[in-house]
């Protein structure tokens, strides 16, 4: 769709209104209300200043849009948060509503930026009155763009091979060179910490992370991925598998002849080669997400699709979305709800996972053309028109490779008192012990340990092998009591299992006490009271 057809379609009534920006001659009423991306014809990608512009016109003009911020980035840059159909942007006048709240993200990883002009152009859609049922059962909270500090890193080489937008995009990382989307158990950024007290402050139910491709020419112009833990509730597994996706995947179809498909790269992994999916663990968003008890999708628009058609393939993918929990709104309360009320106690929890086989599928797998970036001389590819039906093994879900039992609680020694603080900011009840007391409980002792010899964001990963014995021991003042018979159990057990592969003990939190001699933290077993 070029930059003229889509003013085109822009309401008339949006079109009349003007809204000057500062400092600046006014350009068209229309202009205003236009991504960068589409006054560029996709050459470009909307910058952070244009895109907080853009929120704040929209707010102003639809009494559906709210504008507040969530949090921070590493760089000062405030996160703007839209919010429709509830009275205001406030956490308490949105869970006051009743109804169902959706999460919608765009720009964790800046480069892949189809997300951020996606989101942008729903917004306007909704100012412009369309979508107007949405509004009956959903709240939408909306974060087009994520990864502030990484937008405004705009190179030309950025995303090797991507397929534009030929003028340039963001990076990866964010300020501190962190992958955001590895981020979310160890909460070292600024910018992951705003998201997960935005998550306890508003409790969407559903979350949706808009990305793009790499590597494999496959003939999807949209992939998609659940949580991938093995400890995902199920009833969240079951909607989103069963329902909500081949539902969705059938409609794209039908509207728009675009196959859609489940995430993955065709490759030799440890069990042979076939189609896999990229990793279980909850430092990824989606992953993180359905620890939580909550319901989350990944989108990952086909890179060498053209800028253009990713923006479309990512609208049309959270049209659906919401056009389908509009409908199942109350469904998808329940679901989560009754999550949360199912203890995970005395329940057998994976601590480790690998890739499970699945019946063999058949893939749509493409091609490409070469193209050079008229700007920078660098090859680009272009998607081909093909489609190459390719049978595979399925390699899209995780089994356990190693379990525990959850316990009943855990107790954190102050002497792990930054662990006992992430705790607290993922939103997991802890309560602080004012006083010394004796308890009956397990500790974890430590048979051998192996450390990473390279950093991977910021940590040597740490993995260590041992087993619990029963102590009785007098626990200081400052100790932190964990129940696990909370809705964010599963997480909670997860941060806390010294054999968890992506839990505290992996991120080295607990390295000092570890060399020392004493893994800080016991565990009261389920059978004990």
């Amino acid at each position: 769709m070029s930059r003229s057809l889509i003013a085109a379609t822009l309401p008339l009534a949006l079109c009349c209104v003007t809204v000057p920006l500062r400092g600046q001659a006014s350009p068209s009423s229309s202009d205003l209300l236009l991504t960068r991306a589409e006054r560029t014809d996709f050459r470009e990608t909307t910058r952070y200043e244009e895109v907080v512009d853009l929120a704040r016109r929209l707010a102003d003009i639809s009494p559906q849009i709210h504008l507040t911020t969530y949090g921070y980035t590493m760089e000062g840059r405030p996160l703007p948060l839209l919010v429709v159909g509830a009275p205001d942007a406030t956490p308490q006048a949105v869970r006051a509503t009743g109804k169902t709240r959706i999460y919608l993200q765009g720009g964790i990883h800046s480069g892949e930026a189809c997300g951020k002009e996606a989101l942008l152009i729903l917004l306007r859609r909704i100012a412009s009155g369309q979508y107007e049922a949405w509004p009956d059962s959903l709240v939408l909270l909306v974060a087009p763009l994520y990864n502030a500090d990484g937008n405004e890193r705009v190179r030309l080489d950025n995303r090797p091979r991507q397929n534009g937008p030929v003028g340039g995009m963001g990076q990866r990382a964010n300020a501190m060179g962190l992958d955001l989307n590895r981020d979310h158990t160890k909460l070292d950024a600024p910018e992951t910490r705003s998201l997960v007290a935005m998550m306890n402050a508003y409790d969407p139910q559903l979350s949706v992370d808009l990305h793009t491709t790499d590597g494999t020419r496959h003939a999807y112009f949209l992939t998609y991925a659940p949580p991938l833990h093995p400890n995902t509730p199920s009833g969240v597994d079951a909607f989103l598998r069963q329902q909500l996706l081949p539902e969705l995947t059938r409609r794209i179809k039908a509207k728009h002849g675009w196959d859609y498909y489940y995430f993955g790269d065709q490759r030799r992994g440890p069990d042979g080669a076939g189609w896999y999916t990229f990793d279980h663990r909850p430092r990824f968003n989606n992953n993180y997400i359905g620890l939580r008890n909550r319901m989350a999708l990944l989108g990952e628009a086909f890179a060498y699709a053209t800028f253009e058609e990713r923006v479309k393939a990512s609208l049309w993918f959270v049209e659906e979305i919401l056009d389908f929990t509009h409908d199942h709104a109350s469904a998808i309360r329940d679901i989560t709800q009754g999550a949360d009320r199912a203890s995970v106690v005395g329940h057998e929890l994976a601590t480790r996972a690998t890739f499970a086989r699945r019946p063999d599928i058949t893939i749509l797998m493409g091609d490409v053309d070469d193209e050079i970036n008229p700007y920078s001389g660098q090859v680009m590819w272009r998607r081909r028109d093909v489609v190459k039906p390719t049978p595979m093994a399925d390699f899209t879900t995780f089994r356990a490779t190693e379990t525990a039992v959850a316990p009943r609680a855990y107790y954190v020694l102050p002497e792990a008192g930054d662990a006992i603080a992430r705790l607290e900011a993922h939103g997991v009840a802890v309560v602080r012990y004012a006083s010394e007391r004796k308890v009956d409980a397990q500790r974890y002792v430590i048979d051998s340990t192996s450390v990473a010899s390279r950093p991977f964001q910021g940590h040597n990963e740490r993995t260590v092998w041992g087993h619990w014995e029963s102590v009785t021991e007098t626990l200081p003042a400052g100790t932190a009591y964990v129940s696990v018979d909370q809705p964010l159990g599963r997480l909670a057990f997860t941060l806390l299992e010294p054999r968890s592969d992506d839990g505290f003990t992996d991120w080295a939190f607990f390295d000092r006490q570890i060399e020392a001699g004493a893994f800080p933290v016991l565990r009261v077993p389920a059978g004990r009271p």
